[in-house]
């Protein structure tokens, strides 16, 4: 005869959880582990996973990041009447073509360009734009219109459509919270900054000694101590992430399963990542390229992730922009690079897609402090093995009758870009998950 094999998921509904049932749990929870196992019956089969197809790395560019500053437009006339003091010198410019170019902080991008690995595209936004933070962070992690409310994130989406009865790292976020953009009619993924916020035992309480497994990943979370802010550092860094609302009320079934069930299984795996796994290249001293090192040691590891998602926040820059986005965008660049060459030493670089995306983009025109304020369309960037690199889309025109109130007009739907990464790089059809049919872009 033969008899089915237990996968340690199904042997943790049926033994650790199942074996907690005594007099002393309360009889919902009672409730929720018999739904545990019954589920789990339903769970034979693992769907595709990270350890065998394409990844997905989302990094949001919190703040509004200035695309003008960005991708600039060096020989418009009326870019410098704009921006008298705040326009990039057109021979400090990182030229990419006769008319745009990277801001100079972004050299290490421009080497991605060179190799074909960087693809840049211009005047992305959505109709109706809106200058909330908040609202328009919300927009873009759950790909709605402008004058409707998602309940569900575009990644989520996918998540429901096509990871069901996946390990629950199927979707991993560096950081304290999920993002809005994960946030699913079944709640998936974990986010990763310290393990005690999902890991079930840490140590020894009463002796202070630490799991190591739990100290590993303990210092892979921890920034350098050199990157805490000063009083005196004006970075105009309002905004440090922006997530949406991070977590849905669900069901106690689903409470459980995530705290409980899922954080077990996933933090062991974690940790011996952690501890087994090194980095191949040397990244800069940042938050994001401490996220995106942890990002790569996991890939490395073969932990069975489809999408990781990482921020970068400070680009809210309404004062004394210069110095605070010419940091922002070299450390953007150094540690894309670095993860890049990472990835490439480990020989995972052809599996792998960044996208980076920022809510808005800034006004055209200066405002009185040495900064911008909050706009419409700018550039994304993706970096990949196999994408159509360089400039993609039409830049948009600065003249002043082609602006809408002081703001540039978008000329690509952002949900353009999130169809071409779902049909061609996901493989799995956009339609049902952003609602409709929206035509990819040339990406791929």
């Amino acid at each position: 005869m033969n008899y089915p094999l237990k996968t340690r998921r199904e042997f943790l509904r049926t033994t650790l959880l199942g074996g907690a049932l005594t007099w002393t749990v309360p009889s919902f929870l009672a409730q929720t582990f018999a739904a545990l196992g019954a589920e789990a019956a339903d769970r034979a089969t693992q769907l595709v996973t990270g350890k065998d197809s394409p990844i997905l790395v989302v990094l949001q560019m919190a703040g509004g990041n200035d695309g003008l500053n960005t991708v600039i437009p060096y020989t418009n006339d009326h870019y410098f009447r704009a921006r008298p003091r705040l326009g990039v010198k057109a021979d400090t410019v990182l030229k990419l073509d006769d008319q745009v170019g990277l801001h100079p902080g972004l050299q290490r991008f421009q080497a991605l360009y060179d190799a074909g690995h960087l693809a840049v595209l211009q005047g992305v936004g959505y109709p109706n734009p809106n200058r909330s933070h908040f609202r328009s962070t919300e927009i873009w992690q759950t790909a709605s219109d402008a004058n409707r409310v998602e309940k569900y994130g575009w990644i989520g989406r996918y998540f429901d459509n096509c990871c069901r009865g996946a390990d629950p790292t199927v979707g991993v976020a560096i950081g304290a919270q999920m993002p809005q953009a994960f946030a699913a009619q079944t709640p998936t993924g974990i986010a990763l900054q310290n393990p005690r916020a999902y890991r079930l035992g840490s140590g020894d309480p009463e002796s202070g000694k630490r799991n190591p497994l739990d100290q590993s990943l303990r210092d892979m979370n921890q920034p350098p101590p050199d990157l805490a802010p000063s009083p005196e550092d004006d970075s105009g860094a309002t905004i440090g992430a922006v997530t949406g609302k991070p977590r849905l009320a669900g069901s106690v079934l689903d409470y459980v399963e995530r705290v409980a069930l899922d954080a077990e299984v996933s933090s062991d795996e974690i940790g011996r990542i952690t501890q087994q796994v090194r980095n191949l290249a040397s990244y800069p001293a940042s938050p994001l390229a401490n996220g995106l090192k942890q990002i790569a040691r996991l890939i490395g590891g073969g932990l069975p992730t489809r999408i990781y998602y990482v921020s970068q926040g400070g680009y809210d820059t309404h004062t004394n922009q210069v110095g605070t986005q010419a940091r922002l965008l070299q450390d953007l660049g150094d540690s894309v690079k670095a993860f890049v060459d990472d990835l490439q030493a480990q020989g995972n670089f052809q599996r792998v897609l960044l996208l980076t995306f920022s809510e808005f983009g800034r006004r055209v025109t200066e405002n009185a402090n040495g900064g911008t304020d909050h706009g419409a369309a700018a550039p994304m960037f993706v970096v990949g093995p196999r994408i159509k690199a360089g400039l993609l889309g039409r830049y948009p025109s600065l003249a002043p009758e082609d602006l809408f109130n002081g703001d540039l007009k978008y000329t690509t739907d952002f949900r353009r870009v999130y169809a071409a990464v779902l049909d061609r790089w996901l493989k799995t059809p956009s339609e049902p998950i952003l609602g409709r049919k929206f035509e990819p872009v040339a990406l791929m």
